[in-house]
């Protein structure tokens, strides 16, 4: 009886790797690959890695024909390749700034894509049309969200169809720690002051406590908000209590609906669109169908005039080095590793590291190392230039790729890509992630069909057909791309139907707390 060929069961993704891919559960026995027979010696689930070589202790283990760790003992042709067999250890990467840069080919204006977009009056393109409620401070969000759940139980928003709703964005810091100059201090004050000025808000209320370090009165004389954009500001001390701030917030609120009801959607350039990339809740099926399609769709976007952003810095360590090659100067591939040296000496500070990144759902999903997981988050990136590097939460203003510094944990990363201009999101997730991010809408894109078809309800876009054969990268990259247009156009996305969105807004926590 002639031996299954263990190619058919597996994916090998480039002509140097010494693992391939299990495509479904191999079990123990004899296979044949290459003529030559193979035995695996246990079972290796969906998504795990198989050597195909003998791997001596200490050799690299490599896959996308790049190096994600290093053998602790001797692994077998056949052999299941993951955290009891490989380590992470450092070795030297060639940053190489530039040598990858090329021009962009740009579609033509005239056959440029477009959507149906809020334009504002300062020239902002939004993709949605809130009311936002920000809070300077963690005391004033319980009174920020019975404000906005007053508006929504009222039944008033059904006289404004035009209006997507009240958005309440609270969070636990403003008090308790160092102010102005203080590191913390100001990546709050930056993640505020761009959701304030997000184009998907047409008003604007901020509620403070009153007595706290972030004060209401300093934080929106540095909003810097357009001309014509209504914004109220009130604490919760003057106003004489919860109850009537509650009430007065709701006043203002209504007074705000009919100005924000006149928002009307029309045709712009796709060129206005920050897309922000994300993965989360990866397994191995990320690096080979959805990052890469997102990547892909990223592509498109970029030479259709427009902007891409992600960020993660913690998961693209160990991939760094493909992004420099990609920069369109020494200066920003630079930047890169700035930000890559901050973090070496950030998670130092409390005896951590970035080197074991992965999670025990990642691990289960077949991530053994955090270079294997960053090469498949780096392919999100697609394969344009890298424009620029901005800090968390700063303004993303450079047309193209731009990476942004951002932590791995996916509330805070998103917070930071949205108050940076991004008016949607694409989050990729193999494990399953439910995530929203009001007031831009997320489309989650499965790395694999049984994800999809058993959390049908939360996943936009299937990529595990490219898995399956069904599809290539390019082709579900232009799937994603058309899914964009439609969801910048309005199309509501399954996160935004489950009403996902309220509770995702966390800024980053640098202060120390007093």
């Amino acid at each position: 009886m002639a031996l299954q060929d263990l190619d058919e069961l597996a994916f090998r993704l480039h002509a140097d790797d010494n693992v391939v891919i299990a495509k479904a559960d191999v079990e123990p026995g004899s296979y044949s690959r290459g003529g030559t027979a193979v035995e695996v010696p246990g079972e290796v689930p969906r998504g795990h890695k198989l050597a195909t070589a003998t791997i001596e202790a200490g050799d690299p283990v490599r896959k996308y024909g790049q190096i994600i760790g290093f053998a602790t003992r001797a692994i077998r042709p056949g052999e299941h390749v993951h955290t009891h067999n490989v380590q992470y250890q450092e070795f030297q990467r060639d940053h190489a700034f530039g040598v990858d840069s090329r021009p962009t080919e740009y579609v033509p204006d005239e056959r440029r894509a477009t959507f149906q977009g809020y334009v504002r009056p300062d020239g902002r393109v939004g993709t949605r049309n809130y009311l936002g409620v920000i809070t300077s401070v963690n005391c004033s969000a319980t009174a920020a969200k019975m404000i906005a759940r007053q508006v929504e139980a009222s039944g008033m928003l059904d006289d404004f169809p035009n209006v997507d709703g009240v958005c309440a964005l609270t969070h636990t810091l403003g008090c308790g720690s160092g102010g102005p100059g203080n590191e913390g201090f100001e990546v709050l004050r930056r993640a505020l002051v761009g959701y304030a000025g997000h184009p998907n808000f047409a008003g604007l209320l901020v509620i403070g406590l009153g007595c706290e370090v972030n004060q209401v009165r300093d934080l929106t004389e540095m909003l810097k908000l357009p001309e014509g954009m209504p914004v109220h500001a009130m604490t919760i001390q003057e106003l004489g209590g919860t109850r009537k701030t509650v009430a007065e917030g709701v006043r203002r609120i209504t007074e705000m609906l009919p100005i924000a009801d006149r928002g009307r959607r029309r045709t712009v350039p796709a060129s206005e669109l920050v897309m922000a990339m994300e993965c989360g809740g990866s397994d191995a099926y990320s690096g080979i169908t959805a990052n890469p399609a997102l990547g892909a769709a990223a592509d498109l976007l970029v030479r259709h005039g427009g902007t891409a952003v992600f960020g993660e810095t913690t998961e693209i360590y160990g991939a760094e080095h493909l992004l420099t090659r990609r920069a369109v100067s020494r200066e920003v591939g630079e930047k890169l590793l700035e930000r890559i040296a901050w973090w070496e000496s950030y998670v130092k500070r409390d005896g951590s590291s970035i080197n074991n990144n992965p999670s025990p759902g990642n691990k289960a999903g077949g991530l053994t190392t955090i270079l294997e997981k960053s090469l498949g988050a780096a392919a999100k990136g697609g394969t344009t230039d890298l424009c620029d590097v901005v800090r968390y939460a700063e303004p993303v203003t450079a047309k193209g790729l731009v990476f942004m510094d951002t932590p791995g944990y996916d509330p805070v990363n998103a917070t930071g890509l949205i108050a940076g201009g991004a008016q949607l999101m694409c989050f990729t997730t193999g494990r399953g992630s439910a995530f929203g991010c009001k007031p831009a809408p997320s489309l989650k894109l499965a790395t694999n069909t049984p994800l999809y078809e058993r959390m049908t309800d939360d996943m936009d876009v299937n990529c595990g057909t490219i898995a399956d054969g069904d599809s290539d990268v390019e082709e579900m990259g232009r799937v994603i791309f058309e899914r964009v247009l439609a969801v910048a156009s309005g199309e509501a996305t399954k996160s935004e139907e489950l009403g996902y969105g309220d509770e995702e807004f966390v800024p980053w926590h640098l202060s120390t707390v007093l």
